[in-house]
């Protein structure tokens, strides 16, 4: 069995306070050095939703990300803390689906919706080297 607790309703959530790091001067936008980048508002979505399921798998299984959409309402400053909570909202098989909301100290920043999927490690990475294989001669 791949996972034997994941059910609808599994909520995550996580906090990080905003750091210099976290800001949109980091993803080529200087006029807002210090404000929370959208880049890095979906790392936090996607490191929820992570978060949520990876360690409830049997050993050699993980999720990889296929699609996320957000929506940034709401900007955040350097030093406020992100507040994310990532729920299962829907569960095909090995196809995990997210809704998730952030907020910071004034109230609700932003939005999403992530889809993921359960694989196996060794039948990824075996994947992976086949389709990159043909240019492995030209990377050495």
């Amino acid at each position: 069995m791949i996972a034997t607790d994941l059910k609808v309703g599994l909520t995550k959530t996580l906090q990080k306070t905003i750091t210099s790091e976290d800001t949109a001067i980091n993803y080529g936008n200087g006029s807002l050095k210090h404000m929370l980048a959208t880049p890095t508002l979906a790392a936090l979505m996607i490191e929820a939703a992570i978060s949520a399921v990876d360690s409830r798998l049997a050993d050699g299984y993980l999720t990889v990300g296929k699609s996320l959409s957000i929506v940034h309402d709401n900007p955040t400053i350097e030093g406020m803390t992100v507040t994310i909570e990532a729920v299962i909202s829907n569960i095909e098989g090995n196809k995990l689906y997210f809704e998730i909301t952030a907020y910071d100290e004034l109230g609700k920043i932003g939005t999403g919706k992530h889809e993921r999927y359960i694989v196996n490690y060794g039948t990824l990475m075996n994947k992976v080297h086949d389709r990159c294989s043909i240019i492995q001669n030209k990377l050495s």
